[in-house]
């Protein structure tokens, strides 16, 4: 499946205003909604995206990271370039931290664990990524156990990533035995329909602020 069969079917939720967390004048952390792209894709028809959205209102908002167009959650703009590369670099040396909620297929039996595989894209079925031990890139996830559903035959999990590769959550838990529900990519069919959505959210974000050095939390619940 390549990136244009991908996103061939986009359609982007409604616009209803944006879902502002935090605002001043370095930075902005927003609730990116399920469905929405980060950055605009390829083609005209790919335009609406977060960052379109929040330029409206606020045009020296600078992407920072990206979420999945599938993943929900907290997402953090950078307001001018030079806030966005010092916020960039706190992202790229580790000094963010990030909590993902997740359901996943199956009962997961080990309380707790590390998931360090590494990552490469999948060139013939982008923007799928495999796992390569010779020429993958470093990739490490933490996961928790929050609850089981036996009779769901799933668990809700929570997911730190170590490192930010595209798609790490989603592949390693994948690899893992226990793909994500409504994930397109990685899933089965049967586990792809358990869902009408990826639930994968972007819960939780710290860091220190690039002027004021005040160590920021921001929490948003998983909207499942």
């Amino acid at each position: 499946m390549t990136l244009k069969h991908h996103l061939e079917h986009y359609h982007p939720p409604a616009d209803e205003g944006l879902d502002l967390i935090y605002q001043d004048d370095c930075l902005l952390v927003l609730n990116k909604p399920a469905g929405l792209l980060s950055v605009p894709g390829r083609g005209e028809d790919k335009a609406d995206c977060l960052i379109s959205r929040v330029q409206q209102r606020y045009p020296d908002a600078l992407i920072v990271h990206r979420l999945d167009m599938a993943t929900s959650g907290l997402i953090v703009l950078g307001r001018g370039a030079a806030m966005q590369r010092e916020l960039s670099v706190a992202f790229m040396n580790r000094k963010v931290d990030k909590h993902y909620l997740a359901v996943v297929a199956g009962i997961v039996e080990s309380n707790s664990g590390s998931i360090d595989l590494p990552l490469i894209i999948d060139w013939p079925n982008r923007p799928r990524q495999k796992v390569d031990f010779e020429q993958g890139k470093e990739a490490l996830t933490h996961y928790r156990v929050l609850h089981r559903d036996p009779q769901g035959h799933s668990s809700r999990v929570e997911l730190k990533p170590f490192t930010g590769r595209t798609h790490q959550l989603r592949l390693h838990m994948c690899s893992l035995g226990h793909p994500i529900l409504g994930d397109d990519l990685y899933a089965s069919p049967a586990v792809l329909a358990q869902a009408d959505r990826l639930l994968l959210h972007a819960a939780q974000l710290s860091f220190w602020h690039p002027i004021t050095r005040e160590h920021l939390v921001f929490d948003v619940a998983a909207p499942f």
